[in-house]
């Protein structure tokens, strides 16, 4: 197993004196996991398509013991805990533990009480997963506590059905898959019609660049029926190609609508670029992949219409700043954006991504610098 990460490191001894502090002793081990953003192959994955994430320096942290009743403590939410009686009906962050435990049990694989601490420094609303790190960290911790060895690509699984029916939210396995499976100093590239998988190797700090990540601050502005809407072109465009998926539509390939081509147009693009992104990084030019992430954008802000005023703002300040590429990453209407640039060259990017922001009176967004980190592991 390799070595804990420095930063889920720290997380985990901040984890553990949460766990001392509300229950009065040691917890017996304690998992992280972690946040993801999408390098490119945005909106391709409900299409049997191809993506392409990696994951980040945050963390999700579980720390746990076994315990005669069920009960949560979190260090955000003003540090509050649960005590639920069942695993039934547990609303707000507490859901995603009590949906976790619910679906290792739906799975087969038997959990009972546990006194669980809940910490984590992954970005909430920014999507960047922070509900899958959780669900992932928790799903690992509850698994070690009851002597489960489950394969990562099943507890993938696990990790979506309590979002999916316990939590309700209609997500793709790709959070969870990435959280759980993506290396450090590499990409994840994830076919999404059989899961099969490629660690890419993506070492920007070999060429003196970083990869610098923008949360707008903007809220996901009527993302849930616009997703559907979404999906719901797409699935209609296969349907008049006679197609069972838009993975399947040949290049140029058009049904005489506007919109749905529009539709078509993103998702077959993008999977073009997701697959020239693989090779360019195969050949170890990580510096050549910048235009490929502006296309997407572009592709998302016109063809697909999923971008938003703040990321529109972030995505060419960091542009005009001198950034090789810049993109929104994730669903949409809101959210965060990525950008390469050279690391001599990120103060000034980052300056100019929230000069723009202020000149429009948007919401100041935060700025980080990312590395491809460890997936989820154990920390205590």
């Amino acid at each position: 197993m390799p070595e804990p990460d420095h930063r889920a490191r720290t997380l985990g001894s901040e984890a553990e004196a949460a766990f001392r502090s509300e229950f009065g002793a040691a917890p017996a081990l304690a998992w992280a996991a972690p946040g993801r953003v999408n390098l490119i192959g945005e909106h391709t994955d409900y299409n049997d398509g191809f993506v392409m994430p990696f994951a980040l320096p945050f963390y999700a942290v579980a720390a746990a013991s076994k315990a005669d009743a069920w009960e949560f403590h979190s260090t955000f939410d003003g540090g509050r805990t649960v005590r639920p009686g069942s695993l039934g009906g547990v609303e707000g962050w507490a859901a995603y533990l009590a949906g976790v435990a619910w679906a290792l049990n739906e799975s087969g694989y038997e959990v009972g009480p546990a006194r669980i601490a809940l910490h984590s420094d992954v970005p909430q609303g920014a999507g960047l997963s922070s509900s899958a790190a959780i669900e992932c960290a928790v799903l690992l911790a509850l698994a070690g506590l009851h002597g489960h060895d489950i394969a990562r690509d099943e507890a993938a699984r696990i990790a979506r059905k309590a979002e999916n029916e316990y939590v309700g939210a209609p997500t793709g396995i790709l959070d969870q898959s990435a959280s759980l499976l993506c290396e450090a100093g590499r990409a994840m590239f994830m076919d999404c019609r059989d899961l099969s998988r490629e660690q890419v190797p993506f070492r920007l700090e070999d060429e003196g660049l970083t990869m610098l990540v923008v949360d707008t601050d903007a809220p996901h502005r009527h993302a849930d029926g616009e997703y559907a809407s979404r999906r719901a072109d797409c699935e209609r465009a296969a349907e008049l190609l006679g197609v069972a998926s838009l993975r399947e539509a040949p290049d140029g390939a058009a049904v005489g609508d506007d919109r749905l081509d529009r539709r078509l147009r993103h998702v077959v693009g993008e999977n073009r670029r997701v697959a020239d992104t693989v090779a360019i990084l195969k050949g170890g030019a990580v510096a050549g992949i910048g235009e490929l992430l502006t296309a997407s954008h572009v592709s998302l802000r016109d063809d697909y219409e999923v971008s938003s005023v703040e990321l529109d703002s972030a995505v060419d300040a960091a542009l005009g700043a001198g950034a090789l590429g810049a993109r929104m990453t994730g669903g949409g209407f809101g959210g965060s954006a990525i950008a390469l640039v050279e690391a001599a060259a990120a103060r000034k990017v980052e300056t100019a991504v929230a000069e723009a922001a202020a000149a429009q009176g948007l919401p100041a967004p935060r700025v980080s610098a990312a590395r491809p980190a460890q997936g989820a592991h154990r920390v205590h």
